[in-house]
């Protein structure tokens, strides 16, 4: 799946670069800015998930489904940042975001399709996530107006499309409320006169099994663990 984004990722480094080069210049704007104890934000983001899956055992005798594929969708987020120094090099920061529009998909194969059936079937699970993510920032020493960090921390996320709790119906996979895992980064300040922007590119994996997994369901018997798999590009804008 990540070769399949490849192409997203080289072209979001190459414009922050890009960037870089115009914004960065000789003359400091707020040279005190890396001095303040405490400053907030807000971010708008794009990502790119999908469910990394693992086949229960039953799936091997199963008649019904001969394949599965996970399919990865885009999204936006919007979100408030709050940053804390620490000292010259670290940073904790808090960004908490409401995620829209980042379905995740699978694509079925059957070999015996019921009347009116389709021998391939995709099934959507729609999904509107709260997200509590807590990094620690590694600075870079500042450059004119540009610097370098990388980041990383723990992530938690709440589902508010979750159908767990739904009744049986043959053609659901249901997934769990909650959700968390770890997060990574890297990222470029750009100083400007009354503000910073910040492009940034994030990994997250999720650590929790998401899978409500029912054995009378035929498009969720034959899946094992649902973890969680994002890459999100995101613009901070900082006071």
């Amino acid at each position: 799946m990540l070769h399949l984004l490849r192409k997203q990722i080289i072209i979001g480094l190459t414009c922050c670069i890009s960037t870089g080069t115009v914004l960065a210049q000789r003359e400091q704007n707020r040279p005190d800015h890396d001095d303040w104890p405490y400053y907030f934000g807000m971010t708008l983001g794009y990502n790119s998930s999908y469910l990394h899956a693992s086949k229960h055992p039953s799936f091997m005798a199963s008649d019904s489904v001969s394949r599965v594929e996970p399919g990865a969708s885009g999204g936006i987020a919007l979100g408030l940042l709050a940053t804390l120094r620490m000292n010259h090099r670290f940073e904790l920061r808090a960004n908490p975001q409401l995620i829209l529009g980042g379905s995740r998909s699978f694509t079925y194969t059957l070999p015996k399709p019921a009347l009116g059936e389709q021998p391939v079937v995709t099934k959507v699970l729609p999904s509107t996530i709260v997200s509590f993510p807590v990094h620690f920032k590694f600075n870079s020493d500042r450059i004119d107006n540009f610097r370098f960090y990388v980041l990383g921390g723990l992530r938690y996320d709440i589902d508010l499309a979750s159908n767990s709790a739904a009744r049986n119906a043959e053609d659901l996979i249901k997934l769990k409320k909650n959700d968390y895992g770890v997060e990574v980064g890297i990222g470029f300040n750009f100083y400007l006169p009354f503000v910073t922007v910040s492009p940034e590119i994030k990994f997250y994996n999720g650590m929790s099994n998401i899978h409500s997994r029912d054995a009378a369901l035929k498009y969720s018997s034959v899946l094992d663990q649902l973890n969680s798999r994002m890459i999100m590009f995101s613009l901070h804008l900082e006071d």
